[in-house]
């Protein structure tokens, strides 16, 4: 009996303890999946949260040209040779001013074991080994003022004038070649994108035609050659989508190239409100007078010629140096020496330079300045010429795309029309397959030529506006 009951004792405890761990197991279990619901539902709002993305940005043509200035390479070394071209015209009016230096120096030289007296009275009577120094200490402390006066000098400030309004005109002439591909690229870009919205309007017609040729089939209205000729333009017009799509992305990257350190930067286009209206034939020419910088960079160059010619003929001419010292020239490096002998002073010297033979040398240099600014004047009469027929050129372009727009308008609302029309005689059965097919080629090609109407209106505005200066 004593056995039965500590036996029973003993199983009471294992059953017990074997009900506790079971307990401790099923709490853990619970807490687990409760931290995995938890963490689950964490991960699902982390990845329902759209991550923040930043609007592309919107690009006017303005904002085009300014940011393209900023990052084209051609305009940027134009705009730095303008800057240097400045600069050396600075450094050559310096050169028409008197220069001022402070020279110092002191001389040490071995005495000859002779004594006398040479110059200035010296702390010592030994004479120096070299004739050509003063003493055996010797020093120097001198304000040096130098001016020059010749033709040369004179001729190399007009020279750096010309040069300085010659690169200004270059940098103007880079600047407007920026402007007018930034225009085209723009504008290009813009028909791009209008080409593809009208290719997806055009594949989703295919579709749709398609789709009613198939009807009419299965109700016996039409040959099914009328559903393969429509199935064979809805796959036209799906290659025909896919390249407007290649074309405008193409537009896109180029024009980003000018205006984004990273091409891919996302943009978009915002067209002007208005159309730019075309100023007068009178205007263009009054404006191109004044602010063609071809014309002028044409008249710098004649004029940097000129100035050549002359400095060639400085080489011939006198030319006059002035010099004035002032300071100590002095045994001691002092003001006053001993004896109450003052050691500073100053002096003057007038120099003047005769060109006497040079074997033609001079002569020889004055006949190619002259040969080269006889082509200058060539040049600039070329230029001329050439202005007046650019002129002529870019304003019957630009008035020629201008009158054709309102005709590219009424063409293509006269082609949705035509093919709006068609569509119904063809759902009625009055029109062919061939006729609806051709009406909408005949409205796809209108819109792009509409499009490209407009870049050509705009290019040839910007190249006129690039002649005449007014942008």
């Amino acid at each position: 009996m004593l056995l039965g009951v500590i036996t029973w004792s003993e199983f009471r405890i294992g059953k017990t303890r074997r009900i506790a761990l079971s307990s401790w197991r099923m709490i853990l279990l619970l807490l687990q999946a409760a931290a995995l619901v938890a963490y689950g539902q964490t991960q699902s709002e982390v990845v329902a949260a759209p991550p923040a993305v930043n609007p592309p940005k919107v690009i006017t043509l303005d904002d085009a040209i300014r940011l393209a200035q900023a990052s084209e390479p051609s305009y940027a070394a134009a705009a730095a040779a303008n800057r240097n071209a400045g600069l050396d015209k600075s450094i050559a009016r310096s050169g028409l001013l008197p220069n001022v230096t402070y020279f110092n120096q002191g001389l040490y030289t071995e005495p000859n074991g002779a004594h006398g007296q040479v110059g200035q009275l010296s702390d010592t009577a030994d004479l120096p080994k070299f004739i050509a120094n003063n003493g055996v200490r010797e020093y120097f402390s001198q304000a040096i003022v130098n001016e020059t006066v010749g033709l040369g000098p004179v001729a190399a400030a007009r020279h750096a004038d010309a040069a300085a309004a010659m690169a200004s005109a270059e940098q103007e002439i880079a600047r407007r070649g920026l402007v007018v591909a930034v225009t085209s690229l723009f504008f290009s870009s813009l028909a791009a994108e209008h080409k593809l919205a009208v290719a997806e309007q055009a594949r989703q017609e295919a579709a749709d035609f398609t789709r009613l040729t198939t009807e009419r089939e299965q109700a016996r209205e039409v040959a099914h050659a009328d559903v393969v000729k429509a199935q064979l333009v809805e796959q036209q017009r799906n290659r025909d989508a896919e390249d407007a799509q290649l074309a405008a992305e193409k537009l896109r990257l180029e024009l980003g190239v000018l205006l984004f350190s990273d091409p891919r930067t996302p943009y978009t286009l915002s067209a002007p409100e208005a159309e730019a209206q075309l100023a007068s034939k009178e205007e263009v020419e009054q404006a191109a007078a004044k602010n063609n910088p071809e014309l002028k960079s044409a008249l710098a160059s004649l004029a940097m010629n000129n100035a050549d010619v002359q400095s060639a003929w400085g080489a011939l001419l006198p030319n006059i140096g002035m010099n004035v010292t002032y300071g100590i020239d002095a045994p001691q490096f002092a003001a006053n020496g001993p004896s109450g002998v003052r050691n500073l002073g100053y002096s003057a010297s007038l120099t003047v330079n005769i060109p006497v033979w040079d074997w033609w040398a001079s002569e020889n240099k004055v006949k190619q300045s002259e040969i080269r600014r006889d082509v200058a004047k060539v040049a600039l009469s070329n230029t001329q010429r050439r202005l007046i027929a650019q002129l002529d050129e870019a304003y019957s372009e630009a008035q020629a795309a201008h009158d054709q727009l309102n005709s590219l308008d009424m063409s293509v609302a006269a082609a949705a029309e035509s093919l709006r029309l068609t569509k119904l005689r063809y759902a009625s059965g009055e029109a062919t397959v061939l006729e609806v097919v051709d009406s909408e080629t005949t409205y796809v090609g209108t819109e792009d030529a509409r499009e490209d109407g407009r870049v050509r209106y705009e290019t040839a505005r910007a190249e006129l506006q690039a002649i005449t200066g007014t942008m």
